[in-house]
């Protein structure tokens, strides 16, 4: 239950003064429906009001007068403005009133009376003047100009002032909170108390205070970061609690590996053995497995999935789209066939008596295996004994959905799989609650995609090398970029590059887009991937994980407009055989210093942990731009770039938390209750669950 010191934070924004059934609307648009998130917003800026004799008006700035009301000049048309014209002994201004406005600034700010204005001057046309100025007030009130006043965001009918208002009002109902963090942290990193913090926030100083790196912001970050940790870790505590199939390393598995035509590097090997304690250990495994784009990841979940079946369980491995389930169906079933595990592949184009055959498959354990899509935890699908769930790219699954296919089963364990490498600084914020092992060796006998960047006039150039190989039995990827604000524009561009490449090369040229139905884009993925098209024109990432040995091409247009670690996936489409194959970046020059430095280091390196982490590097403080595609949590004040050495320092208090006190029933433990209340970051809120 929540504490009664927090009501005041969670009572409706109808609670503010001013906030009736025309302004509450607006006002959760730009905040949210209860008074904390009205208290939770931030200002963008800072508006310094610079008190100034009229000869020292700059254009550009927000400055403040005192002056006298010399006359005023009426509109011709309802299209023109009032002007008022003020002085001072240095010389003189205007201020325009759009509007009806004439007859009630005559009564309120009459000629010879002397007033203070403050807003923003302009150099026009007319001369010096200052549009609708913000304030405008007798000199007795000029204590309620503030000289510096935070900006907060706006929305059509609520001007930022107003929202500053509300906001000042949520702070003044914001109690004095018990104190959760470490005494002794607050010291070392100089942190005011969360009240102090809050109150900085929203009263700065100085440009200074908008910094996620000031004190107050770090606080206010790392409160935030360790009430999700602290879930992640109390959640992590409960699974761990949980008992479990005890299943032990098989002589099937073994038998499988010696099959296979290569040897395991020595990051599957260690991947695999941390796997197999884990499901030896008797409590509920839940492994994240994170390698680089043909890292093999699929085959040490192979061969975790060969130990199951051999204790007389079942496993069933999920993928987001049909043809990836092919292809991971492709990798597996055989060699589990050869040693007798029976593996089913079931997706939504399965239908009567195929599909009656393959369910009752796996309800009477004939088969160990199933691969499929979410055509997985529909509700007929059912095993005799589900014990281990692999969820291929975990985050294109919502928890909910993870969460049917695990009920399957009883107390199932769990791999999830990535191909987008995270940095180590940044893996707590998505992984907290899972282990993590990560596959960072390449399988040898992989040869390096040669990468090179040129400008886009040599795009003809490159469709002319395009040709010749595509003759000589070549296939190709042609990316184009696609992003929101444009999304019409970059299709149409998208589509005329298809058709230029379908005029130059042949008909063996195909293209897929957001806007394709899935089946659409399936069909179109699979004729690519059975060689019956030779170039594949696409304006979304290719999926990740899409197999094609064949293509050894991979263009990209425009690829100043992609993240590094985007780029790197595209890439990673091709060198997947043993060709010899190329990567072509296209860039619209001039390029910026950022967009340089991830063309070159995409030169150097094909190593995605390396890549990931210097993306972050080139991100900077406060871009998170992009990372919310890859499932980060929608943070308010954290933000896991500028704050990442406090990710790592919040969860390493969560465990020592959890640790010492499970229950939370200490004083500290009492004061993080109320924490994980105030940001709503519970263990058992699964559906918050970022891992």
């Amino acid at each position: 239950m929540r504490p009664e010191i927090l009501f005041p934070l969670f009572a409706p924004i109808t609670s503010l003064k001013g906030v009736g059934p025309r302004v509450a609307p607006l006002l959760e648009k730009v905040a949210g429906p209860i008074v904390r998130d009205v208290l939770w917003l931030k200002p963008h800026s800072l508006i310094r009001r610079t008190p100034a004799v009229l000869s020292a008006a700059r254009d550009g700035e927000t400055m403040t007068f005192e002056v006298a009301i010399h006359g005023y000049q009426a509109p011709r048309t309802k299209a023109q403005p009032w002007r008022v014209q003020v002085t001072d002994p240095t010389g003189f201004m205007t201020l325009v009133f759009f509007g009806r406005y004439g007859d009630q600034l005559a009564q309120r700010h009459p000629v010879g009376a002397r007033r203070i204005v403050s807003g923003k001057v302009e150099e026009s046309s007319f001369g010096r003047q200052m549009v609708h100025p913000d304030y405008i007030l007798p000199p007795e009130k000029a204590g309620e100009i503030p000289e510096l006043e935070a900006v907060y965001p706006a929305t059509e009918g609520l001007p930022a002032r107003r929202v500053r208002g509300f906001v000042l009002e949520a702070l003044e109902r914001a109690p004095e909170l018990p104190e959760w963090q470490d005494p002794a942290f607050l010291r070392q990193e100089q942190f005011p108390a969360w009240r102090a913090a809050m109150e900085r926030l929203h009263n700065p100083q100085s440009e200074a205070d908008l910094s996620l790196l000031s004190p107050h912001r770090r606080r206010l970050a790392f409160d935030e970061l360790l009430a999700h940790q602290l879930a992640m870790a109390q959640r992590k505590a409960a699974r761990r609690r949980e008992p479990a199939a005890r299943v032990a390393a098989s002589e099937t598995a073994e038998k499988i590996r010696a099959d296979l035509p290569f040897r395991f590097t020595g990051a599957q090997e260690r991947a695999l053995a941390e796997i197999r304690a884990d499901l030896s250990a008797g409590e509920r495994m839940s492994r994240l497995v994170q390698g680089d784009v043909g890292s093999g990841k699929t085959v040490v979940a192979m061969c975790a999935m060969a130990d199951v079946a051999a204790s007389g369980g079942q496993s069933a491995l999920m993928a987001p789209t049909e043809i990836l389930a092919r292809q991971h169906y492709e990798t597996i079933s055989g060699p589990l066939a050869a040693h007798g595990v029976g593996t089913v592949l079931l997706t939504g184009r399965d239908k009567g008596a195929a599909r009656r055959e393959k369910l009752a498959a796996l309800a009477s354990g004939e088969a160990r295996v199933a691969v499929g899509t979410h055509a997985l935890f529909q509700d007929e699908v059912a095993f005799q004994k589900l014990q281990l769930v692999v969820i291929d790219e975990q985050h294109r699954f919502g928890v909910a959905e993870r969460q049917r296919l695990q009920a399957k089963g009883e107390a199932t364990h769990l791999i999830a799989m990535s191909a987008t490498p995270i940095p180590r600084t940044l893996e707590l914020t998505v992984y907290g609650d899972l282990d993590v092992s990560r596959i960072d060796e390449k399988p040898p006998g992989r040869t390096p995609v040669a990468t090179r960047a040129a400008p886009m006039t040599r795009a003809h150039e490159v469709e002319a090398r395009l040709r010749e190989a595509v003759q000589g039995g070549a296939q190709a990827f042609w990316i184009c970029p696609l992003v929101s604000e444009s999304e019409a524009t970059d299709l149409a561009a998208a589509e005329r590059r298809a058709a230029e490449l379908t005029e130059r090369i042949g008909p063996s040229v195909g293209l897929v887009h957001g806007r394709l139905p899935p089946a659409a884009k399936d069909a179109v993925m699979a004729e690519f991937a059975e060689g019956r098209l030779s170039v594949l024109v696409a304006t979304t990432v290719v999926e990740v994980g899409v197999n094609v040995p064949n293509a050894t091409i991979m263009v990209i247009e425009q690829a100043e407009r992609f993240g590094l670690a985007q780029l790197h996936q595209l890439r990673g489409r091709v060198g997947r055989g043993r060709r010899e194959s190329a990567c072509v970046l296209l860039y619209d020059p001039p390029l910026s210093e950022t967009a340089q430095q991830r063309l070159d280091i995409l030169r150097r390196t094909d190593d995605g942990f390396v890549i990931a982490e210097k993306d972050l590097e080139l991100r900077g403080g406060g871009d998170a731009l992009g990372l919310r595609q890859s499932g980060f949590p929608d943070y308010a004040f954290a933000d896991p770039i500028a704050h990442r050495d406090l990710i790592a320092a919040a969860g390493d208090d969560a465990r020592l938390i959890v640790m010492r006190d499970p229950e939370l029933a200490g004083e500290r433990g009492k004061a993080l209750q109320v924490l994980q209340e105030l940001f709503d970051w519970k263990a058992n809120l699964g559906l918050r669950d970022a891992g």
